[in-house]
Order: C-alpha cells, then sequence, then structure tokens
C-alpha cells in the first residue's frame, strides 16, 4: 500500500464544448433558481465568468454526461452560450468526482478574499461578484480577527461556520485552541456548539467578562459548574480516544464475527452450542446480527 497512488478524478485538460451535446442529470427547480446561491453563482458568471470548467463524462460523440455544474449549465443556456470550457471526468458519476476535489471551506474562503484584496479588488467588485452586500464582505474579512493561528491552523480544512468565530473571539487564545479541539474531536462546527463551549468557559479564560452572564446552560453553582466542565473535558478525551482506536476495533470486530460466523456454520459446533450454552449461542447470533449490516451499508451517492 505504501506505494499505492491516488487516481484523479479527471483529466486536467480543458475542453470547449457545445453547450447542446452536454446532457444535465437533473432539472434545477424553481426553489433552487431563487435561492442565494444561485443568484451568487449568476453574479459570479455576469461579473467574472467561467472560473472552474463543467464537469463532464464522454459517453460518446457529441454526447456528454455533465457529472458537476448544473446551476452554472443553466445560467449560461439561459444566456444564449453556444460553447463552454469543460473537463473530462474518469468515471460515468458524481459522487467519485466530489470524493477525490476538494472543496474551499470557510477559512479558506477567508484567505482567498484577503488575496484577492491584496490584489487591489475592491470591496465592492467583490460583493458583485458574490452577489452580497458590501457589509457582508466586510464582516468576512474581519472575520479571523483576534483569533490565535493555532485555532485557525485546526480549523482550516474544516466545514466552520463564519459565525462561530465570533464566540471563539470572546474567549482567549488558549481557550480558542481548546475549543477548536473541541470541534475537530467531535465533528460539530456549528454556532450553537460554539456558544456552548463559550458558556462553560471559566471567566479567566474569556477576554471580557461581562457583568451579568445569562448562560443558556443552568449552573446552580460554582460547584456544579466546574463538574460540567470536567464532564465535557472528559467526554472530548474519550471521543478522541474512540476517534484513535476505531479502525482497528472495527478490523478486530470484523475478524473475529467472520471467525464465529464460519464456526456456527459448522452444524455439528451449532447443535453442541445449542445443547451445552444456548446462552452464549444466543449472543453471538446477536452480535452478529448487528454487526452484517453495518459491513453491508455503502456510502450514499452524492446528487
Amino acid at each position: 500500500m505504501a506505494n499505492s497512488k491516488v487516481k484523479p478524478a479527471f483529466n486536467q485538460q480543458v475542453v470547449v464544448l457545445p453547450i447542446e451535446t452536454i446532457v444535465p442529470q437533473k432539472e434545477l427547480s424553481l426553489e433552487f433558481r431563487k435561492s442565494t446561491t444561485f443568484k451568487r453563482i449568476s453574479a459570479s458568471l455576469e461579473h467574472v465568468g467561467l472560473i472552474e470548467p463543467l464537469v463532464v463524462y464522454p459517453r460518446g460523440p457529441r454526447d456528454y454526461l455533465l457529472l458537476d455544474g448544473h446551476a452554472r449549465l443553466d445560467i449560461l443556456k439561459q444566456r444564449g452560450v453556444t460553447e463552454v470550457r469543460t473537463i473530462f471526468a474518469m468515471d460515468d458519476e458524481a459522487y467519485t468526482y466530489n470524493k477525490k476535489v476538494n472543496h474551499a471551506p470557510p477559512v479558506a474562503e477567508y484567505f482567498m478574499m484577503q488575496k484577492a484584496l491584496s490584489h487591489g479588488v475592491t470591496e465592492e467588485r467583490l460583493a458583485q461578484v458574490l452577489n452580497v452586500s458590501v457589509s457582508a464582505i466586510r464582516q468576512r474579512r474581519n472575520m479571523l480577527d483576534g483569533i490565535c493561528k493555532e485555532a485557525v491552523e485546526i480549523l482550516r480544512n474544516r466545514d466552520v461556520s463564519p459565525a462561530v468565530f465570533a464566540y471563539l473571539k470572546k474567549m482567549k487564545p488558549i481557550r480558542q485552541i481548546e475549543a477548536a479541539e473541541h470541534m475537530r474531536a467531535t465533528g460539530t462546527h456549528t454556532v450553537r456548539f460554539a456558544k456552548a463551549l463559550l458558556e462553560v468557559t471559566r471567566p479567566e479564560m474569556l477576554v471580557e467578562v461581562p457583568s451579568k452572564r445569562k448562560p443558556t446552560i443552568e449552573a446552580t453553582s460554582r460547584a456544579a459548574q466546574a463538574m460540567l466542565e470536567q464532564e465535557t473535558d472528559l467526554l472530548i478525551r474519550e471521543l478522541k480516544a474512540v476517534e484513535e482506536s476505531y479502525g482497528t476495533d472495527m478490523l478486530t470486530l470484523s475478524i473475529a464475527c467472520g471467525y464465529v460466523e464460519r464456526l456456527l456454520s459448522n452444524s455439528r459446533v451449532e447443535k453442541h452450542l445449542d445443547k451445552h450454552h444456548s446462552d452464549i449461542l444466543g449472543e453471538l447470533r446477536t452480535l452478529l446480527a448487528d454487526v452484517k449490516p453495518q459491513k453491508g451499508k455503502s456510502p450514499e451517492v452524492a446528487a
């Protein structure tokens, strides 16, 4: 496995195709055409043009299945565009392509925005391209102000809501790192979770201690608050331990269940257990019934 390489999801060469030869896999709903995402894509195409080529799979001459870029294709068709830049995928379904392509998380978008601003792009221009207000651009521009670099690095590749950083800014750097590690360990990057972490933060770990705090998590005394903090830290440590050993544990369980299944396939062994150790046999059957559905699950195919 050391010499194995990740296969590319698409051909790197860009090919210009007639739009009429591209076959979409789905029709966009009226609700999606009214959404903020659709309007943002439309504004970007109007002011900047097509940056990311469409992804298609060549099924035959003048027959290309669209895998990624349905909104862009729809907008370009509405504007009467006849040709579009594309790249060819290696598989004929979108799941494989999306699994091998990294989409920019919010922190990466922040650095991209900072780079654009440093190269002379105005806030007004960015607002037009992204179909948002100038104030929204300014809020996003200041998203990481007051966040320590260690916390930023932990959350760099995570799908974190920009509003999460507003709560992290109220914590001191060491607590920001702890909170970021909690989010990474639990896989939870929501605003609600960030707010909960802020509420259980000790006053000395806050940038400013409000005169009257109104915690959403009820704590009747300092002792109860301290106990809650200890239980939270213990839970995070346990989650980290489970995360580290999960792969090995599942492999061991699968091998053990395979061995037990082969044993029970022997009618003599099964009859002996049924006669002398029926309780053990029942537990083994229950274990196999619980593990088998987990082994048979397959990842959901992305639309």
